[in-house]
């Protein structure tokens, strides 16, 4: 039986996933949220602007199984514009993004238009009025995680994002998490889609 902790948790929009930041300008960090235990990490990575399910852990070994190939991570994507099917089939079959200065193609993907708005939480701060134009709400599915992937997936295709919400990892969802919320679990053993 292993001592260690794991958590999910509903990350915010604007904040940081991770617990020091170095540099000069404050950021708002996951340790303001809860008093989690000394070596608690993050398991990958939702940027500043992006919410939704975050996983922690104290144990190394289970953020590789984590963060493998063989784990899905889920989005739901609200975007600038309505999207069309063409876009979809983009997305799936792979498009062409920038990674570190190169070209990258990503890697094939679930994706489908969601015909319902998520019930997500209102956001911290507002996405924007309908004055500027329809926007429309899609679920994107991947195995890999470049930086900013999602985002730079549907700017590819045409289709800014405006909010992005991690939804599912392997098989553990966000379910009725709200923003800034963190559940204790046992672990992350069945986590894998395969």
């Amino acid at each position: 039986m292993s001592n260690h902790q794991h958590f999910l948790i509903y990350k915010p929009y604007g904040y940081l996933s991770q617990f020091i930041y170095e540099l000069k300008r404050p950021k708002k960090l996951l340790g303001e949220l809860y008093d989690f235990p000394e070596n608690t990490m993050a398991i990958g990575r939702l940027d500043e602007d992006s919410e939704g399910l975050l996983l922690l852990t104290t144990d190394g070994m289970m953020s590789e199984i984590v963060r493998s190939k063989k784990v899905e991570k889920e989005y739901h994507v609200q975007v600038d514009g309505i999207v069309t099917q063409e876009a979809i089939e983009e997305l799936k079959n792979g498009v062409l993004i920038g990674f570190n200065g190169k070209k990258y193609l990503t890697k094939k993907c679930t994706a489908h238009i969601l015909n319902e708005i998520p019930n997500f939480p209102e956001r911290a701060k507002k996405i924007r009025d309908e004055r500027h134009g329809p926007t429309s709400w899609l679920s994107i599915t991947i195995n890999e995680g470049k930086f900013r992937q999602v985002r730079k997936m549907t700017s590819a295709v045409g289709f800014p994002t405006l909010r992005l919400v991690r939804v599912r990892v392997g098989n553990i969802y966000l379910n009725d998490l709200n923003p800034g919320e963190v559940l204790e679990v046992g672990d992350f053993s069945n986590i894998s889609n395969s």
